[in-house]
């Protein structure tokens, strides 16, 4: 599969996480924000790991465990905090500048330097996004800011250690999906049942709400992101991010009514722009990480060292 098409369809992740504000405030119980992170991960990891039937093995336990907590477990609760405590479209502006993260983390973790075009894409993705969502007043609170800052952090992390670490050999996207789900839904569980309490009645709408949010937007979701960092740079995923907050002004426009000002439309076209541009290669030399995912078995490993042994170095990989 090319790279153009391996780039949509890692895009449709952040999409179909775009409509979630649309289906939690339309079809399910308010101010459950845990409840809901709980359902989104946990049922759908379990069906991954039901699918796959491959648990982790050695050192992937603490691994999944790892970017499990990152990417969901830790991601969830602190974006829902962020979200219930700053003005309008304030945590959203916040995730928006991941892209910036990622650069950093990508240069420490991944020894991929930074370069100023992706800097300026990043800062021009978060002021495109800023325009689209940002509303006028209210005062920023201390704790909200705190949280929206580390998750943007926490999956910014997971999403650079991802493309670190790789799969182990023989294990596919699918199934580090189901781990990760897993182990981020376990995590969220007791703090939801502390919080929030026992599970809310469900209706028929709530019922279809969850099934929605667990199985297209969870967990074929994360599958199409995780999928996407094996093939692409982790800088052109996250780049990918702000079509999050884009598709979900698009579906409040023409699903809720919702009304797209002039500076709103301005904005649209230069989160977009900025998240072309970061697909954007230099000319004939493809990025650093954008190989895909090699996982070596034991007896290759054991080749390998016995090549390096005669030549006295190895391969920096």
């Amino acid at each position: 599969m090319n790279r153009t098409a391996t780039v949509l369809l890692t895009a449709l992740a952040p999409a179909s996480w775009g409509t979630t504000y649309a289906v939690t405030t339309e079809f399910l119980p308010p101010d459950r924000p845990l409840f809901t992170a709980l359902l989104r991960a946990l049922p759908a990891g379990l069906l991954l790991l039901a699918l796959t039937r491959v648990l982790p093995r050695g050192i992937w336990w603490g691994r999944a465990a790892v970017l499990g907590a990152l990417n969901i477990g830790a991601f969830f609760p602190l974006l829902f905090l962020s979200a219930y405590r700053l003005p309008g479209g304030m945590a959203a502006v916040v995730g928006s500048a991941g892209p910036l993260f990622v650069v950093g983390l990508s240069a420490l973790l991944l020894g991929q330097r930074p370069t100023v075009r992706s800097v300026v894409t990043g800062i021009v993705a978060a002021s495109g996004v800023s325009l689209v969502v940002l509303k006028a007043a209210g005062a920023l609170d201390a704790l909200g800011v705190a949280a929206a800052v580390a998750s943007t952090a926490s999956m910014s992390a997971g999403t650079v250690l991802t493309k670190r670490w790789g799969r182990p050999d023989g294990v596919g996207p699918l199934t580090l999906t189901g781990w990760q789900l897993t182990a981020g839904g376990l995590l969220i569980a007791p703090l939801a049942l502390l919080v929030e309490g026992a599970p809310p009645a469900l209706d028929g709408p709530a019922i279809g709400g969850y099934l929605y949010l667990a199985l297209a937007n969870t967990a074929v979701g994360y599958w199409l992101w995780f999928r996407g960092i094996g093939r692409l740079t982790a800088t052109q995923v996250t780049f990918l991010g702000p079509l999050s907050p884009l598709t979900a002004a698009l579906v409040g426009w023409a699903a809720l009514g919702q009304s797209l000002t002039p500076l709103q439309l301005a904005g649209m076209a230069l989160a977009f722009g900025a998240t072309v541009a970061g697909q954007l290669g230099r000319p004939g030399q493809p990025p650093a990480d954008a190989a895909p995912v090699r996982t070596f078995s034991f007896h290759e490993r054991n080749a390998r060292k016995d090549s390096m042994d005669v030549t006295g170095t190895g391969l920096r990989r």
